[in-house]
């Protein structure tokens, strides 16, 4: 516990500033954690960085992470991110035909769906981010309080296992108390900060974000369960890896803007 108080802080004490100032900094921690988190998703498949397919997994991360504001090099080139994705896949099946099917369909697949995972989490909180630095902040308050809400309120009152197979320690009056816990901060956010939302659209928001939040550990714990590992990684002492620590929130973020929760 002691580890993983003092790695909670340290990330914290490096994280929070870089999200506060934004511009390139953030852009840079971003591209970092994405990479970085793509790592450990193609370590379990025992995919290779250093390969074809690992190869064509970053481009299309770093590609696809390119914030709005830098797009118009794309436009420049008469190309979108969605042509990318499309020029991957032709690519990542191509080699299945060249590997003579040591790479596979398979293989294949898991690569796009990772790379659009983490794309989509990491590109979408750069972008609540230029919104407005109080929408990140409440969704991460927010995603914190369901955490310790469940957490709390699953230890004194649970009964009913939510999803045993999956993750056998949370249970359904847990995941009520994450949810209550996050309708706490939208109302403390109403009171005592000047964000631009109205009081229904910030409860609206707290549900989707404690809701997606939960949803998002669990995704992560069913593949995490899957490949027979513990944690994604072992970068944060105490804590496992980037994606251990960020699995709410990449989920959370795109939701909030396929929604169109956010202005």
């Amino acid at each position: 516990m002691k580890q993983r108080i003092i790695t909670a802080v340290i990330a914290a004490a490096v994280f929070l500033p870089i999200v506060a100032y934004g511009n390139l900094p953030l852009t840079i921690l971003i591209y970092l954690m994405a990479t970085i988190g793509l790592f450990e998703l193609l370590r379990m498949h025992k995919i290779s960085v250093i390969s074809f397919p690992g190869i064509i997994a970053y481009l299309t991360l770093w590609i696809g992470l390119i914030p709005s504001e830098y797009t118009e090099i794309l436009v420049d080139l008469h190309i979108s991110k969605l042509t990318v994705l499309g020029i991957g896949v032709v690519f990542l099946l191509i080699y299945t035909v060249i590997s003579k099917n040591h790479f596979t369909f398979d293989h294949a697949g898991f690569i796009v769906i990772s790379v659009s995972y983490v794309a989509m989490g990491f590109y979408y909180m750069m972008e609540t981010r230029e919104l407005s630095l109080l929408y990140v902040f409440f969704v991460l308050l927010a995603l914190w309080a369901t955490d310790s809400g469940a957490y709390f309120v699953g230890r004194a009152l649970g009964k009913n296992k939510l999803w045993p197979e999956i993750s056998p320690n949370k249970t359904i009056e847990g995941a009520i108390g994450g949810i209550v816990a996050a309708l706490i901060v939208a109302v403390i956010f109403t009171l005592f900060t000047p964000i631009d939302l109205s009081f229904v659209r910030l409860l609206l928001m707290a549900v989707f974000v404690a809701i997606f939040g939960q949803l998002g550990d669990l995704v992560q714990s069913a593949f995490k369960r899957h490949y027979g590992v513990k944690d994604s990684g072992n970068l944060l002492p105490g804590h496992g890896g980037i994606l251990d620590r960020s699995d709410s929130w990449i989920f959370v973020f795109p939701i909030l803007h396929l929604f169109q929760l956010l202005p």
